[in-house]
């Protein structure tokens, strides 16, 4: 079990898309920083409000539609996303691959931004927030289900494990992760490795004996 931002990538993808958009001249570059920093200090912070984030950061290609919005993800992915992939992220999923585990990305980021990174990657398992899609098929700007944010990871995770035939006691499970928001999840599994962490998580991996993987810097 893999977190994506700040984790195998040393960027936050969820920020960065919300960047891009103002690069791309969809959305007021001062009134949209200030929102999306907000939000994002607020994530750390673990007081995010998913359902308002999640309503502002997909606007701006819900109002393009899905050609012009994949388009611009395109772009996203070989504008800043590529430059982004670490060998040293590369070669920790290889290793589990080859060992024959099985590889999810379990993230907090929402599944447009997402699926296309975790492609990249090599994994075919992905977990992130659902989003809603309306009677034309787009999506609607709410959340479909749970989050996986926080107690959330561990909620969608357990869904997953039920559609897989699996439960928590028929796995053994490794969690790489940077984020204090997923302790629940951390202090779920058997083997969970702090990776890159803030310093409240670094904290808590210390005292509780958790391995801390400085995979490399965070950006």
């Amino acid at each position: 079990l893999f977190d994506l931002d700040h984790t195998l990538l040393p960027i936050d993808s969820d920020h960065a898309w919300g960047e891009f958009t103002i690069t791309l001249g969809w959305t007021d570059p001062v009134d949209f920083a200030r929102e999306n920093d907000a939000f994002y200090a607020q994530y750390q912070a673990g007081t995010l409000d998913i359902h308002a984030y999640v309503r502002f950061a997909t606007e701006a290609f819900r109002q393009r539609g899905p050609e012009q919005a994949m388009a611009a993800h395109r772009r996203f992915m070989q504008e800043v996303i590529e430059p982004a992939i670490r060998p040293e992220a590369l070669a920790l999923i290889d290793r589990h691959r080859q060992a024959g585990d099985r590889l999810l990305v379990i993230t907090a980021t929402n599944e447009f931004v997402t699926r296309p990174v975790i492609e990249r990657l090599g994994i075919g398992e992905l977990i992130a927030v659902e989003l809603e899609r309306d009677a034309n098929g787009w999506y609607s700007g709410e959340i479909k289900g749970i989050p996986s944010m926080r107690d959330g990871k561990v909620q969608r995770l357990t869904q997953w494990l039920q559609s897989q035939g699996l439960d928590w006691g028929r796995i053994e499970a490794t969690f790489y992760s940077d984020s204090s928001n997923d302790l629940p999840l951390l202090s779920r599994v058997q083997h969970p490795v702090a990776t890159n962490p803030d310093a409240r998580l670094r904290e808590h991996a210390l005292s509780q004996g958790w391995p801390i993987l400085e995979l490399f810097d965070r950006e």
